[in-house]
This record gives structure tokens, sequence and C-alpha cells, in this order.
């Protein structure tokens, strides 16, 4: 199981203290430091779609120009995100083939159960 995301994230900080709290053992890749690659993007996105895992509320979607924020589409939306991993929805938690976008503890209790 690997938990996907940004290490200075509140968000993701709080989804590894809970795995941590729970004794889960998982692996964590930082998009910044250990990179992301088309693949795995196009994956998650075949798993959940490209909606539910581009954050168009972002700081780094605010910060694109006017034409990459225009006409989005599937394809338009994995090279932006792999440009910028900032623009995913963190954190993403893979565990074989199921996918959990965000972190809500209550959501992490059911996933586990």
């Amino acid at each position: 199981m690997t938990l996907y995301g940004i290490k200075n994230c509140d968000t993701v900080r709080k989804a590894r203290k809970w795995l941590e709290a729970e004794k889960i053992d998982y692996t964590f890749h930082d998009f910044r430091e250990d990179g992301l690659t088309t693949d795995m993007v196009n994956q998650w996105v075949s798993t959940v779609g490209w909606e539910a895992l581009f954050n168009k509320r972002s700081t780094s979607f605010r910060s694109l120009n006017d034409a990459d924020k225009a006409d989005i589409t599937q394809d338009k939306a994995i090279a932006l995100m792999v440009e910028h991993p900032t623009l995913i929805k963190r954190p993403v938690l893979v565990k074989q083939n199921n996918i959990l976008i965000g972190f809500k503890a209550e959501q992490y209790q059911a996933w586990f159960a």
C-alpha cells in the first residue's frame, strides 16, 4: 500500500498520522521528491476519473495561465497533473487496485474495516 502526496501538506500529515496510529504499514511517495509518471496518473484516472483527482480549487490551478485552465479534457488534465503534481487532490492512497482520494478518518476507518 502506498500513500502519495506532499510531506508538508496538512491533509497528507493527518492521513499519515492516522495510518501510524492504527499501525497500518504503508509506503509514502512524495510527488515532488519521488516524482510522478504519466502511467501512474493514467492508472488513477482509469479507476476514479480525472475529475475526482484534478483539484480545480487549488492554488496551483489558480496560478495556471488562462490557456491551461480553459477547455480541460482528460488528456489535458493528466498532462497538467504530471507537470504540476500539486494539482492532484491529496493524499492518494493506493491499495492493490483500490484508490482513496483525500483524507477523512471515517472513510479510512471504513476502508480498513
